[in-house]
C-alpha cells in the first residue's frame, strides 16, 4: 500500500504564497502521475495541477500562472507553490497518486485564504 501525506496549508492574506507539500511511502512504481486537487465546502472536486513522472505539467485555467506544480522523485514529493493566493483558492487541497493500476489519496491540507 501507498501513504500520501500533505503538508503546508494554513492562513494566509490574499496576494500571499503558500507551498504545498506531498509526500509518498510505499511501494511507488516510478511512472506515475501526480496532482493536486482541491474541494471547497459545497464545491465539487476540482483538478487544480497535474505533474507526470516524465516531466510533463497542466495546469487548470483558474490557477494558471500564479500556480507551480514541481516533483523531486527521488523524495517522492510533489510540491504545490501556490503565489497570488485569492479568497476563492480557499479549499482543501488533496493530493493523488496514480500509478497503472492504482490510486492514492492524501487526507488533504486547509489552505484559507482572506481578504
Amino acid at each position: 500500500q501507498v501513504q500520501l501525506v500533505e503538508s503546508g496549508g494554513g492562513l494566509v492574506q490574499a496576494g500571499g504564497s503558500l507551498r504545498l507539500n506531498c509526500t509518498a511511502s510505499g511501494s511507488i512504481f516510478r511512472i506515475n502521475t501526480m496532482t493536486w486537487y482541491r474541494q471547497a465546502p459545497g464545491k465539487q472536486r476540482e483538478l487544480v495541477a497535474v505533474a507526470t513522472s516524465g516531466g510533463s505539467t497542466n495546469y487548470a485555467d483558474s490557477v494558471k500562472g500564479r500556480f507551480t506544480i514541481s516533483r523531486d522523485n527521488a523524495k517522492n514529493t510533489v510540491y504545490l507553490q501556490m503565489n497570488s493566493l485569492k479568497p476563492e483558492d480557499t479549499s482543501v487541497y488533496y493530493c493523488n497518486l496514480r500509478m497503472l493500476t492504482s490510486n492514492y489519496w492524501g487526507q488533504g491540507t486547509q489552505v484559507t485564504v482572506s481578504s
